[in-house]
């Protein structure tokens, strides 16, 4: 296997404290090795890139509403349903709202969408955990920071 970086959200577009949701915005990119096998000469994102989209999105809203003291981990997915096909280029909007909160758990009910409609879905499932380290703090911090958290 190759693992390659790789980031989902590029920019916050609104946090809403009160509703305890976030939308963000997410520009697919006009060529990746991704889409090379991706399929040949019928490139699409890939399914569990718009879930990782969707799981990014519900973290940051995590990190957010616990003031940056606890770490998000992907615990679980759920009705994920992926409607449509997205391309290269295509700019999305991720937007994610806090569905149920307890015992350590979050789960958010999320959608992808583009051009004002909804391309996937799902219910992530997330747990938070103490941070296992100050620097991947502060790495989270900075990406947060990158796209605009407050």
């Amino acid at each position: 296997m190759q693992f390659d970086y790789f980031q989902m959200v590029d920019r916050v577009e609104t946090f809403d404290l009160e509703a305890r949701s976030l939308r963000c915005h997410a520009q697919v990119p006009d060529s990746s090795t991704i889409f090379e096998g991706h399929f040949p000469g019928h490139p699409i994102m890939p399914g569990v890139l718009l879930i990782e989209s969707m799981a990014q999105t519900s973290g940051y809203l995590m990190l957010a509403l616990a003031q940056y003291e606890r770490m998000p981990f992907l615990a679980g997915v759920k009705d994920a349903k992926l409607r449509s096909f997205v391309r290269p280029a295509a700019s999305l909007v991720v937007a994610v709202s806090i569905e149920h909160e307890g015992s350590g758990y979050t789960v958010t009910r999320c959608r992808v969408e583009q051009g004002g409609k909804t391309v996937a879905e799902a219910s992530i499932m997330l747990r938070s955990l103490p941070f296992p380290n100050p620097e991947l703090k502060a790495t989270l911090r900075g990406f947060a920071d990158r796209i605009g958290m407050p």
